[in-house]
């Protein structure tokens, strides 16, 4: 049996540098700043020879429930529930404080083995705080520094003395959580000519992204999903730091959603915190093959909302719109033909596109919403013979041939598809350099209507044709 470890603490005593250490990746936001970590993480992680899944937690405060800080408590104190082993991480410069008491009897409270850590134990006065760990109850303080990956070695001893050596080794249930080593590029097809197109595959997982300006609903949506109140929400924008990943199932479909931070205007951008949220929420629609964009609906098509949708289609992912909020519309009919009218105007790059109106919070429209994504998801890696191309292209030539440019007319010779994921297509003709873009328009919004390539980016590439007589010495007579 595989087994969990829970690391929890007050704020800023290291434990996002400690998760990141044990998963070999930076995949947790740290600061300097405390309470960066808001919404609970969980990942595969490995200790040399020990194989388990880490929960990174926000820190733990003294606060009202109903407060943002007693928000992050209560889940990290669900954190705990979920855990087989809590990591008690104290910070040993500062040695021990009463707010480490008081949650040491939170973690004592819960009955789970306890591991009792003194991080920055690098620093040259963090004998005397290390030592005062004793103070808590909770066994002897390991000395570690998670930033420089010292001390390890004592804390998988303590790990195992902790658990026992069968429950330390045994095998983790269910599958390793995948690895995402490199964001998304494409597909290319081994061969184009190919005439026999596979089924679309509905049994791969698909990765999601939820994404939009602070405070459109993104984690209300993804609650909504699930059902469960995974993570961190309430009144105040910006609450969601990290991109946080969950694990979900939905008609058999096996799903993992990305929570993001809210993507403000550039200028506005000045902390290093944000700026930091922001890259990782990049990140992750470079990870994703489907990027829903949650939208106010009672201000929606702000100057934002346009920019990330574009961002979505120059990186390839498949975009899907959702109008949150619905519920606080008055006249939702006229408002949704109009809003619909709006996205094909604004985000013509995307034309077609799904776009789905959602209350988050009543749960209304979710099942449109995800047909929506399963519909663009397929689309997204649509395949198209060449044969069926040419034939396509033959018409649209007889019907409206290339233009001619300084007198002289443009030739197409053929088409061929050589990406998916999105549909990417070469066109070959003479002189490239010299096919205006209009017409480039004209043949993409043809390919979108003749195969039903709605609502996801295509990428058109010109090729000059080769010329048999290249490189030939002309004959003299």
């Amino acid at each position: 049996m595989g087994f969990t470890v829970a690391i929890v603490g007050r704020p800023n005593v290291g434990k996002s540098t400690l998760f990141n250490r044990l998963v070999g990746k930076k995949l947790a936001l740290v600061d300097d700043t405390p309470g960066v970590t808001r919404d609970r993480r969980i990942h595969e992680a490995r200790l040399y020879d020990l194989h388990f899944n880490v929960i990174d937690t926000a820190g733990l405060e003294e606060a009202a429930a109903a407060s943002l800080a007693g928000r992050m408590r209560a889940g990290t104190e669900l954190a705990i529930g979920e855990a087989d082993l809590v990591l008690f991480v104290v910070d040993a410069k500062a040695g021990v404080t009463p707010d480490d008491r008081t949650f040491a009897d939170v973690a004592r409270r819960s009955g789970k083995p306890i591991v009792l850590v003194a991080n920055k134990a690098e620093a040259r006065d963090a004998q005397g705080g290390m030592l005062e760990g004793w103070e808590l109850g909770l066994g002897e303080p390991i000395p570690i520094s998670a930033e420089h990956g010292q001390g390890l070695p004592d804390l998988r001893e303590a790990i195992i003395a902790a658990l026992g050596e069968d429950r330390a080794f045994g095998e983790i249930d269910g599958e390793a959580i995948p690895e995402d080593e490199a964001p998304l590029i494409g597909e290319d097809i081994a061969d184009p000519d190919d005439e026999n197109i596979p089924p679309y595959d509905i049994s791969k997982p698909m990765r999601i992204a939820i994404v939009g300006r602070p405070n459109a609903g993104k984690s209300t949506l993804i609650n909504a999903l699930i059902g469960e109140e995974r993570m961190l929400t309430g009144p105040e924008a910006g609450i969601t730091r990290d991109s946080i990943s969950v694990e979900w199932e939905w008609a058999g479909r096996k799903l993992k959603l990305f929570d993001t931070a809210g993507m403000r205007r550039k200028a506005r951008v000045q902390e290093k915190l944000e700026k930091l949220s922001v890259a990782d929420g990049l990140r992750a629609i470079r990870f994703a093959e489907i990027v829903v964009i949650v939208l106010d609906a009672t201000i929606p098509f702000e100057k934002q909302d346009l920019q990330i949708a574009d961002l979505i289609v120059r990186e390839g992912r498949a975009p899907v719109i959702v109008f949150n909020k619905w519920d606080l519309i008055d006249n939702p009919q006229e408002l949704l033909a109009e809003l619909r009218e709006k996205t094909e105007r604004l985000l013509p790059q995307a034309r077609g596109i799904q776009a789905v109106p959602v209350s988050a919070e009543t749960g209304r429209g979710l099942d449109k919403l995800m047909n929506a994504i399963m519909k663009t998801h397929e689309i997204w890696n649509i395949r198209i013979s060449t044969g069926r191309l040419n034939r396509w292209l033959e018409g649209i030539l007889g019907h409206h041939p290339p233009p001619a440019v300084a007198g002289r007319r443009l030739k197409i010779k053929y088409i061929t598809q050589v990406k998916a994921r999105p549909p990417g297509f070469v066109l070959s003709c003479t002189r490239p350099d010299a096919m205006p873009q209009s017409y480039l328009r004209y043949l993409t919004n043809g390919l979108r209507d003749s195969f039903g390539i709605a609502g996801v980016p295509i990428r058109l590439v010109l090729r000059a044709s080769e010329n048999p007589f290249a490189g030939r010495a002309r004959k003299r007579n």
